[in-house]
């Protein structure tokens, strides 16, 4: 279901913005984003991919990354206007995925799972599912979540509110390797410098030119949903979009 904040002047021109979850994940994580989006007169798309959060009943067990990006496009194609396209992780790499074919005004990738140059075929292509203990989330209570550190127990609760099961085939995808060599806008690359898991050195050799943010002291899940490190993030990326959209 897709869930729209309309909050623009109706003169204004800019873009609407569709935001892309990730792994094991649903919409739900946006919940600061969209506040913080909706606030500055920017329109705002959150949707849950096929088999998360409200169509968590959905099998994921042959889904591809191809499917995921086409459930954007969707989102895009109901749209007035093309968007921009934000994901977080699995969703940023979901989000350049279907650039071309939403006309995407620019993305933004959040620590996101990178594209490849080539695939590799030695690894495995295996169907099934896999849940949120995969990235490290053994417990359900909020006071213990050492992937969470900057994260107060709000933002945890939201976190741990938005879980899903997710396709381990669509994992299996991107470590041998989604090939994509040019984007049709401008990427705006972010990274924490807490995030021991998608560091700002993972993107080195990114296939595609980016542009790079870096947010100090800001985890994996803080660039979703630290409030502390959105009160400067949020702006950043606006300013960048505003530089996009009036140049």
């Amino acid at each position: 279901m897709t869930t729209a904040d309309r909050s623009a002047h109706p003169r204004d021109l800019r873009p609407p913005l569709v935001l892309v979850h990730g792994a094991a994940n649903s919409a739900r994580v946006w919940t600061f984003w969209r506040r913080e989006l909706a606030a500055r007169g920017w329109t705002v798309h959150a949707s849950d991919l096929r088999g998360h959060g409200e169509h968590a009943g959905f099998d994921l067990s042959t889904t591809r990354m191809a499917d995921y990006a086409a459930d954007v496009v969707a989102v895009a194609r109901s749209l007035p206007r093309p968007p921009v396209l934000v994901g977080w992780s699995m969703g940023g790499l979901v989000a350049m995925m279907a650039a071309a074919a939403t006309r995407a005004v620019a993305c933004v990738g959040l620590a996101p799972s990178t594209p490849r140059a080539a695939r590799d075929p030695a690894v495995p292509l295996r169907v099934g599912t896999f849940g949120a203990e995969t990235y490290g989330i053994a417990s359900d209570d909020p006071a213990n979540q050492p992937a969470m550190l900057d994260l107060d127990l709000e933002e945890r609760r939201i976190a741990l509110a938005s879980l899903s099961r997710e396709s381990l085939l669509a994992r299996d995808e991107r470590q041998a390797g989604i090939v994509l060599d040019a984007l049709p806008c401008p990427l705006l690359i972010v990274t924490g410098s807490a995030d021991t898991s998608w560091p700002r050195e993972r993107y080195t050799d990114l296939t595609v030119p980016a542009e790079h943010l870096s947010v100090d002291g800001s985890s994996h899940w803080g660039l979703v949903l630290s409030r502390r490190a959105l009160r400067t993030l949020v702006p950043d990326v606006v300013r960048w979009l505003d530089g996009i959209v009036t140049g």
